[in-house]
């Protein structure tokens, strides 16, 4: 049997394991489509497991739901915060690593977990929208309205395209609410679906929008499905740095799954 918490960051769910003894192993991908499937298994959009580090106070390892893995999850780090506290592992302050590098975090009384994100050293222009890396890649389009889009049929048809196919990408539709606020919705790669809310794609979506306002520094407000999140950056010789990615976590339950 093996015992698993589930979590969520802004609707961002994710089934959590605690490997700090290294005893779980062979984790195949079969397994993972298996639990994180919403019909037949827990359901969720991702699967981490936390695991020991010599050097830091813990390692994530992340897997999209279709058992895929090796890119880095903004709210997947959030949720591993939060479970780490909750193991004990750390207090209200965090340094680990993922597979994009060293996280640092802060979590307060109420579960907000403050994730520093790695710096960002392009944004690719493109004729209808933008590209940008931020632990995963993402592909931004602004829009009037995102209400009505279908962001299932519209993003599938991107991250499948000839250009995005092989290697894949996460698909953001943004409209700009105000001069500090945006909304989103995303399809993500790996999910193959549209997910409540994307913390790499948050990122991906606010640095675009520092872009297009000609922001050096600053905190946006980022408005997803399943909850708010905020981003804070600044701007200097080209690379965004200092990223923080800011917003709610929430543990949902615990069990055992064989």
């Amino acid at each position: 049997m093996i015992n698993f918490y589930k979590y969520h960051g802004a609707g961002n769910d994710f089934i959590l394991i605690d490997n700090i003894s290294g005893e779980l192993n062979n984790l195949s991908d079969y397994k993972i489509q298996k639990f994180c499937h919403r019909n037949f298994g827990i359901g969720a959009d991702g699967l981490m497991v936390l695991k020991h580090h010599k050097k830091f106070d813990f390692e994530m390892e992340y897997y999209n739901s279709d058992g895929s893995g090796g890119t880095m999850c903004g709210n997947g780090g959030r949720c591993i915060v939060a479970f780490a506290k909750k193991l004990g592992i750390i207090n209200s302050y965090t340094k680990f690593i993922a597979s994009d590098g060293v996280h640092e975090a802060f979590i307060d009384e109420n579960n907000i977990v403050k994730l520093k994100m790695s710096d960002v050293n392009e944004l690719i222009k493109l004729k209808n929208g933008y590209t940008s890396y931020t632990g995963s890649p993402h592909y931004i389009r602004f829009e009037d309205n995102i209400k009505n889009i279908d962001v299932y049929s519209e993003g599938k048809k991107i991250r499948n395209s000839p250009t995005y196919k092989e290697e894949g990408i996460n698909v953001n539709f943004v409209k700009i609410e105000d001069k500090n606020t945006i909304s989103i919705r995303t399809f993500e790669r790996g999910v193959e679906n549209e997910t409540l809310a994307c913390g790499t794609g948050s990122v991906a979506a606010a640095l675009c929008f520092a872009n297009i306002n000609n922001d050096t520094s600053g905190e946006y407000v980022i408005k997803a499905r399943g909850g708010t999140l905020k981003v804070s950056f600044e701007f200097t010789n080209n690379i965004f740095t200092n990223i923080w990615l800011e917003g709610p976590t929430a543990f949902v339950f615990e069990g055992n799954i064989d």
